[in-house]
């Protein structure tokens, strides 16, 4: 009796069977869920700050006002932006401060932005 018997490949075979089946169920149904996997940190504050109202300082609202800046050249900011969180404030409260870093106009600018549970409010661009 050897070690590699019918048996085995039988076994074998309905394994593979029974995963291929399920890799297909799994494809078709994260693909219409349109599901986003976001488990690194910048991807989460981002994430999180995409979901809630987004609220402007003076200085910004002045800036938009007289059109040097564009609300999606900002809420780019909270798509490909990076989170600096060795200068962010991540333990104060309830208001947290993340700088983000991303371009604008073609320019490389950081945002200051304050995240509150249950908005988010720009407080300034460098």
């Amino acid at each position: 009796m050897s070690l590699f018997d019918a048996s085995f490949f039988k076994r074998l075979g309905f394994y593979l069977v029974g995963l291929s089946l399920g890799l297909v169920f799994l494809a078709f149904f994260f693909k219409e869920k349109r599901t986003e996997f976001c488990y690194m940190p910048n991807c989460r504050v981002l994430k999180d700050l995409r979901s809630k109202p987004l609220y402007f300082d003076e200085r910004t609202s002045k800036m938009l006002l007289n059109k040097e800046i564009d609300t999606t050249d900002l809420t780019d900011f909270f798509v490909e932006g990076n989170v600096l969180f060795n200068s962010s404030d991540t333990k104060r409260e309830p208001c947290k401060l993340y700088l983000i870093e991303g371009k604008l106009n073609s320019k490389d600018a950081r945002l200051e932005v304050e995240n509150c549970p249950d908005q988010v409010v720009i407080k300034g661009i460098r």
